[in-house]
């Protein structure tokens, strides 16, 4: 067998007699030592992550759709295109400072929607708000969590959203459309990127079922909390596709829109044609994303969506963009091809391994790595971040 690059033969003799032997130690200390104690970077939460959390729980977070194509390209996205620094330009100091429909940011960096975050630690969402608001972004709080919307708001110290899903039964929609509005959020996100749930092949090889004590809070007073963790002998895509209204049409925006006076951002578009489409009916705001590549595999990565959806928007409404963004870096290519801000999800979910306070670290590192990108790239502040500022990068030589 091969140790660490040596070559080691084991002698047909009990493992035991070979426990106290300094070659065993080192390679046992070898191995402890391959985990990740003082996280510095994003990557490195989710190895802590991986190694926190229940084996299907971590697959739930990390997994997409069928073969992962495009949640692996969505990472690679950001990888064509490179930055283009300019010198000389006496950055002192940098501003990271952004406005995003009215609301202050400290970063133009904010939690996504993502589903049962007390998968990830025992305070959930409640954790992740409070890290948002400690680091003066906003966090946007998925219909799907473990926790209800009002215990989010009761705990956050930050500005939140509310993503929305349609339900067949329209008057759960607008009930929680109006628990929205009276527990203080200040825009709802409309997801459209579900009419079914894409096929997640991690979760059916692990039959993923919610744990005893995580459950969709949001849902529980229209239902028992038994029905809303699904059955065992029922998948998490027959629930989703008995629950959520899979008819939606563009008209449907305007009903939601009959509802409420928040601004309404529509989260799912990856294409010009849809943009548009979003504009022309009353959006506030657009959000390109391929839900992480966990719907369609082979959709588009969202760093490649960007540029036409900016390009068609035109400046009429805000464009934020959300799937594989992992570096300060990749905060800065995307505010240079013209997102207002990007949402993280997977990034701020391993942070939550480590609770409220890993939330908070992750957050920071981004901060930090967006400071330190702007500053190479003679930027003192978010809006002085212009298209000349990155470029695709040139195809390598065959």
């Amino acid at each position: 067998m091969n140790l660490l690059g040596v070559s080691v033969r084991i002698l047909p003799r009990d493992i035991r007699d070979y426990t106290h032997a300094p070659v065993f130690r080192l390679f046992a200390a070898a191995l402890r030592s391959r985990g990740v104690s003082d996280p510095i970077n994003v990557a490195d939460f989710e190895k802590l992550a991986r190694e926190r959390m229940e084996p299907s729980a971590y697959d739930y977070y990390a997994g997409g759709a069928n073969d992962e194509r495009t949640v692996a390209d969505n990472l690679r996205a950001f990888g064509r295109w490179v930055i283009r620094p300019r010198m000389l330009a006496g950055v002192r100091e940098v501003d990271t400072r952004a406005m995003l429909l009215g609301l202050p940011l400290a970063l133009p960096v904010a939690l996504a929607p993502t589903a049962f975050n007390r998968l990830g630690h025992p305070d959930g969402e409640v954790a992740a708000a409070r890290a948002a608001g400690a680091a003066g972004t906003l966090m946007c709080c998925s219909t799907i969590a473990s926790s209800s919307l009002e215990e989010i708001a009761a705990a956050a110290t930050g500005p939140l959203w509310f993503q929305l899903y349609v339900y067949r039964d329209r008057e759960v929609t607008r009930d929680l459309v109006r628990r929205a509005e009276a527990a203080g959020y200040r825009a709802l996100v409309l997801t459209v990127d579900t009419p079914r749930l894409g096929r997640r092949e991690r979760d059916v090889r692990n039959r993923f079922a919610l744990p005893s004590n995580v459950s969709i809070r949001n849902l529980e007073r229209y239902g028992t909390p038994d029905a809303l963790r699904w059955a065992g002998s029922s998948s998490f895509t027959e629930y989703v596709h008995n629950l959520l209204d899979d008819s939606l049409t563009w008209e449907s925006v305007g009903w939601l829109r009959s509802l409420t006076s928040l601004p309404i951002l529509i989260k799912g578009v990856l294409t010009a044609e849809d943009a548009e489409l979003c504009v022309q009916h009353g959006s506030s705001g657009i959000v390109v994303s391929n839900h992480g590549g966990r719907q369609l595999d082979g959709a588009i990565a969202t760093m490649d969506a960007l540029p036409e959806v900016v390009r068609q928007v035109d400046k009429r409404v805000p464009v934020l963009l959300d799937g594989g963004v992992r570096r300060g870096s990749d905060v800065f290519k995307a505010l240079a091809v013209g997102a207002s801000a990007v949402l993280i999800g997977r990034a701020y979910l391993w942070g939550l391994s480590d609770g409220e306070a890993g939330v908070r670290k992750v957050l920071e590192i981004f901060r930090t790595e967006l400071e330190l990108a702007m500053a190479l790239a003679g930027c003192a502040s978010i809006d002085t971040i212009t298209r000349s500022h990155v470029a695709m990068k040139a195809r390598d030589s065959e």
